[in-house]
C-alpha cells in the first residue's frame, strides 16, 4: 500500500496544484464567499478522517445550547437524499448521513440539517428555523461560506504537520491551509502529557501569533448504552463482537485493552452502508456463542445497526480538554456574543 502510494506522487503534486490555485483564488476575493448576519462556527480538519469532529461538534452543542438557539449543518456523507434536509423521525442514517442522525437522536432540542451546499443549506435555515448560531461539521475546505470562527482539529499521533497530500498522503489541502485556523486543537492525547511534548508539537504546526493552540483526550463512558444501560466493567465476563466502521478504531481498541476486555473485532470502513451480508456476517459469529455475547459499536455506528442487529450495545465519547478549557469556551463565547 505504501508503495503504490509513492508512486502516485506525481498526482498529490496535481492536486496540490488544482487546490492551491482554488485557495488562492478565494484568498484574493476572485472567488466569493459567503457572510452571514449571525454565527457560524466551522469545525474540520486538513486529513481525511479521524480526528474526531463528531465529538467536538458536540462538546460545541452542548456548550452553546442553553443560551442559544443552535443549528448544526452538515454535508451527510453517503446519504440517500439530496439537496437541504431537516432531519425529522421519519429519517434513517441511511437517509441523511451517520453523524447527523447522531446529532438529531442525542440532542432533540436542536436543529439538525443536511446540505452538500452549505450556503444554501444555511440560508434555509435562516429561512425556516432562524437558529442563531450554525455550527458546521467537516466544513474546513467548504470556502463558499465564510465563518466566525474555524476550529482545526488534528489527531496527536497523525499531525498533518508531518503528512502529505492526497494520494500519497491523507491531506485534503496543503499544511498552509492550517493559517486560516483561529484555533487548532490536537485530538487523542494521551492522558498525561508533557510541557516539552506540548511545545515539541507547537513547534511542529508552526502555530501563528494570531492562533489558539489546545490539546483534548476522549474520554470513553463507562456506562453502555442499547437494549439497557450496562456497566462497561462488567464486559471482563462477556464474550464481546466489536463492529466498527469509522476511519481509525485504535483509540476504542487500546482503551478496551486498558480495561482488559477482550473481544472479536469485525472491521469495516468508514462510513460504511451495512448490507444484507454485512449483518449476515456479524450474526453468523454471533449465533456461534449466543449465551453471555454482546455486539459492541460505535456510537456513530449504533445509529446505521440499531435496527438490523440484536443484542447492540455503543460506548459513547467526548472530548476533554488537557488544559485551557476555560479559555477556548470564552474563544467561543466571545465569537457567539459579538453578534448580540
Amino acid at each position: 500500500m505504501k508503495l503504490i502510494r509513492f508512486l502516485l506522487f506525481p498526482f498529490a503534486i496535481l492536486y496540490d496544484f488544482i487546490t492551491s490555485i482554488r485557495n488562492f483564488f478565494f484568498n484574493k476575493k476572485i472567488f466569493k464567499s459567503n457572510t452571514f448576519a449571525i454565527p457560524v462556527i466551522a469545525v474540520g480538519n486538513l486529513s481525511v478522517g479521524g480526528t474526531g469532529k463528531s465529538p467536538q461538534i458536540e462538546y460545541l452543542i452542548r456548550l452553546l445550547k442553553d443560551t442559544y438557539k443552535i443549528a448544526t449543518l452538515s454535508r451527510g456523507y453517503k446519504r440517500k437524499t439530496k439537496g437541504f434536509q431537516i432531519l425529522k423521525n421519519i429519517h434513517t442514517a441511511e437517509d441523511v448521513g451517520d453523524e447527523p442522525m447522531q446529532f438529531f437522536l442525542k440532542f432533540k432540542e436542536i436543529t439538525v440539517a443536511v446540505d452538500a451546499d452549505r450556503t444554501n443549506g444555511i440560508h434555509k435555515l435562516q429561512e425556516l428555523v432562524t437558529p442563531e448560531v450554525v455550527l458546521l461539521d467537516d466544513a474546513f475546505q467548504h470556502r463558499k461560506v465564510k465563518a466566525n470562527l474555524y476550529i482545526l482539529l488534528t489527531k496527536y499521533d497523525s499531525l498533518y504537520a508531518n503528512d502529505f497530500l492526497l494520494p500519497t498522503g491523507n491531506l485534503r489541502e496543503s499544511r498552509r491551509g492550517a493559517n486560516r485556523a483561529e484555533i487548532i486543537v490536537v485530538t487523542k492525547c494521551p492522558e498525561t502529557l508533557s510541557e516539552i511534548e506540548k511545545n515539541n508539537v507547537k513547534k511542529q504546526l508552526k502555530i501563528q501569533p494570531n492562533q489558539k493552540l489546545y490539546f483534548s483526550k476522549i474520554v470513553y463512558n463507562t456506562i453502555l448504552k442499547g437494549e439497557k444501560e450496562i456497566a462497561l466493567d462488567t464486559l471482563i465476563k462477556k464474550r464481546i463482537i466489536l463492529v466498527t466502521g469509522i476511519a481509525n478504531p485504535n483509540s476504542l481498541l487500546q482503551f478496551l485493552k486498558t480495561k482488559e476486555i477482550a473481544y472479536h473485532h469485525i472491521k469495516f470502513p468508514d462510513h460504511h452502508n451495512f448490507t444484507a451480508s454485512d449483518i449476515k456476517e456479524i450474526q453468523k459469529e454471533f449465533t456461534r456463542e449466543e449465551t453471555n455475547t454482546i455486539i459492541l459499536t460505535t456510537e456513530k455506528d449504533y445509529v446505521r445497526l440499531k435496527e438490523k442487529v440484536d443484542k447492540l450495545y455503543y460506548i459513547e465519547i467526548k472530548t476533554a480538554f488537557l488544559e485551557g478549557e476555560k479559555s477556548f469556551k470564552n474563544d467561543v463565547l466571545k465569537v457567539v456574543d459579538v453578534k448580540f
